[in-house]
């Protein structure tokens, strides 16, 4: 299957031409994130027979030269405080130092999804498009990726992502949880989850290629 494919199928739906107004609306008339283009660039560089891991994020970043399509990555400089504790877990999870880029592309080709449960934000507003029903359609991804017997890492990072756990059923999968990064929490559970090297034990002990965490 492609991710192509699905995409179609959901845009028949009912809910995706309710949400579809709703985003080209807010996309004409103020500024929203990430650029049009980039809404589903996650599905564009991770390929759907290519998913190992599914890092499930909130909505993007709502900043100016932020988010471009990928949960957690950024493309600027200044990294946001919920990245740098990515990278400082993944440090001290893994052992190494990492180089801390900002660009999570690297991963998304290895065969990490990096979604937000919500696609598109508005400048300056966290969660001003959490209800125009992006959930439907991540709650619909992750149906599907459930379905695969394959083994797929699902890490769900705060709240609004484990609460995707209620479609996660099949055995062949391995679910992490733990706080969300941000500074508001990660110190209530995220740093020390080790996420990073439990997913790789993981995927070696299926037979399956691990992911390189750093560049």
């Amino acid at each position: 299957m492609q991710w192509i494919d699905f995409i179609n199928e959901e845009k028949k739906k009912e809910y995706y031409q309710v949400l579809k107004e709703k985003v080209d609306y807010e996309y004409e008339h103020f500024l929203c994130h990430p650029d049009y283009k980039n809404i589903y660039h996650a599905f564009s560089v991770t390929k759907f027979d290519d998913v190992k891991v599914v890092i499930l994020g909130q909505d993007p970043y709502h900043e100016v030269n932020q988010a471009h399509g990928l949960a957690f990555s950024v493309l600027c400089e200044k990294l946001p405080p919920s990245l740098q504790n990515i990278y400082k877990e993944m440090e001290t999870d893994l052992g190494v130092k990492i180089n801390q880029d900002g660009n999570l592309d690297y991963l998304a080709k290895q065969g990490v999804l990096l979604l937000n449960t919500t696609l598109t934000v508005r400048n300056g507003l966290a969660f001003s498009h959490k209800d125009f029903g992006w959930d439907i359609f991540t709650d619909n991804v992750i149906k599907r990726l459930n379905e695969e017997n394959r083994p797929i890492v699902f890490i769900l990072w705060g709240s609004p992502a484990q609460k995707k756990m209620v479609y996660l059923n099949n055995p062949h999968h391995l679910i992490i949880k733990s706080a969300h990064p941000s500074p508001l929490s990660a110190y209530r559970g995220f740093f020390g989850s080790k996420p990073f090297s439990k997913t790789n034990d993981f995927l070696i002990k299926n037979g399956v290629e691990p992911i390189k965490w750093y560049k």
